[in-house]
């Protein structure tokens, strides 16, 4: 079996898979000249999106391709086949993404940054840091990772919600309801974190009408995708202390312009798409699970249709 890796990455990739399974063929180069000429000829890919759709557009077809993104928004796009199958990487973002929401819910109740302030402006701080026991955290997007956030958050002793594409039952969320219930429910909570992908339902969800009904001291975290906020309305929403901050990790364009609103908006950090790298040997660990499924003509952990979009 040849399998093709148009990875950043990719000499550490090449590696472990042939480490993990000599037996395969692995077929790649940094360089995009030669990856297109190994493409040719090669049903099974590994890599992350934006390379693999320029190889699609050059005209190759892979029998399978294996995204090492959680997200494959660059493999929708218009005009490109849709004839072959496609998994993303599930199962190996939960822990650290669940380690980036945890370290800016407890930053935000122990004050960190306003403390930080303090000490550059001498002042002896002694304000009581609050606890997130009965703290309401709303999970928008309760999938693969959302579902891991939440079993993390549970030994703080939140209530948790959810929001899916409908309504369900779910453990261990207290409700789980479909997305028209997102004004009611970020209304009534304290943290709100997008965890949603980027689809034609999830654009311009986060917009001004919608900020209004956020709870004053509510912190909204965004690690889903940049195109479900409407910038603007968020940096006006904070402005008038609609909801008391906002941790953004991901925008709709990265990196962000220089004249961005977002580098000088009141109440907003910015962790430039940090929350939730990789991990190479986890990735290859799941491709070879995979691959093995594939080859027995068995489901495939994460297999995206093309029609939802994830």
């Amino acid at each position: 079996m040849r399998v093709l890796i148009a990875e950043q990455d990719h000499p550490l990739y090449a590696q472990l898979l042939n480490e993990a399974a000599p037996d395969l063929e692995v077929l790649t180069s940094g360089d995009s000249a030669e990856l297109s000429r190994l493409a040719a000829d090669c049903p099974v890919w590994l890599g992350q999106p934006d390379l693999l759709a320029t190889l699609l557009r050059q005209g190759h077809r892979p029998q399978w391709l294996q995204s090492t993104w959680a997200g494959v928004t660059p493999l929708l796009a218009e005009g490109l086949p849709r004839d072959y199958r496609l998994t993303r990487a599930v199962g190996i973002f939960g822990q650290v993404m669940a380690e980036f929401v945890l370290t800016y819910v407890l930053g935000h109740e122990r004050e960190v940054l306003a403390r930080l302030v303090s000490q550059v402006e001498r002042k002896w701080d002694n304000r009581t840091g609050q606890s997130l026991a009965g703290r309401k955290v709303l999970i928008v997007g309760t999938g693969d990772i959302g579902q891991s956030v939440a079993e993390f958050l549970v030994p703080f002793g939140v209530k948790l919600y959810g929001i899916a594409s409908t309504a369900r039952e779910q453990a261990p969320f207290i409700e789980v309801s479909g997305l028209d219930q997102l004004g009611r429910l970020v209304g009534e909570v304290d943290y709100v974190i997008n965890l949603l992908p980027n689809t034609p339902n999830t654009h311009d969800l986060y917009d001004a009408a919608l900020f209004r009904q956020f709870k004053p001291t509510g912190l909204f975290i965004n690690v889903g995708r940049g195109v479900a906020v409407v910038d603007a309305d968020l940096v006006e929403a904070l402005k008038e202390g609609h909801l008391a901050g906002a941790v953004i990790d991901v925008c709709r364009q990265e990196p962000l312009p220089q004249r961005h609103p977002f580098w000088t908006a009141w109440g907003l950090l910015l962790t430039g798409h940090s929350s939730a790298p990789t991990s190479p040997p986890m990735m290859v660990a799941l491709f070879l699970e995979n691959l093995r499924a594939y080859q027995a003509k068995q489901t495939l952990r994460g297999e995206v249709s093309f029609a939802r979009g994830y």
